[in-house]
């Protein structure tokens, strides 16, 4: 019975390796985003001169918040692929980020709420600036929206406190 567990075990390891084309699908996600942007900024460069003040802030805030999203796939890939596939060995690369490697499922779902969480901010603000573009309704909403991220933030790393404080490594 040992070899079919043992094989059985080894399939079930070798499967993680299904996420790899996910991972890699993410590329082309960062890539449509920084298509995204460069549309975003070459449209703002080619209007600055007839934008107001709050367009060209809202211009800048929309480059930032496709900014935001780009660092949350990024961290998604490298995280999500080093706590479940496989280890990214870049260990001696001089440009290799300080937080790779070190981020574990727990840590990863934090920062990925905590990046949700300014993403909805810069909408957030964005509707704020240009107040007179939404509805009372739509402006609730976005507080609604923005204020359930912050609270599920809260909740979630006191639920993850709690867990480190009654499961000690």
């Amino acid at each position: 019975m040992t070899r079919i567990e043992h094989a059985i075990e080894e399939t079930i390891f070798a499967s993680r390796w299904i996420l790899a084309p996910f991972y890699l699908g993410l590329i082309i996600g960062l890539v449509l985003l920084l298509v995204k942007f460069a549309q975003h900024g070459w449209h703002t460069v080619l209007h600055i001169f007839e934008a107001t003040e709050t367009e060209a802030i809202l211009a800048v805030l929309a480059m930032v918040d496709i900014s935001l999203a780009a660092n949350l796939v990024l961290m998604v890939m490298f995280a999500g692929y080093e706590n479940f596939v496989s280890k990214i060995d870049t260990a001696q690369h001089k440009d290799r980020p300080d937080w790779m490697g070190k981020v574990d499922y727990s840590g990863l779902k934090l920062k990925l709420l905590a990046s949700i969480v300014a993403i909805s901010a810069i909408q957030l603000l964005r509707a704020f600036i240009d107040i007179k573009e939404f509805t009372d309704n739509q402006l609730m909403w976005l507080v609604v929206i923005h204020l359930t991220f912050v609270v599920s933030g809260v909740l979630l790393a006191w639920m993850d406190k709690i867990y480190a404080a009654t499961n000690p490594h």
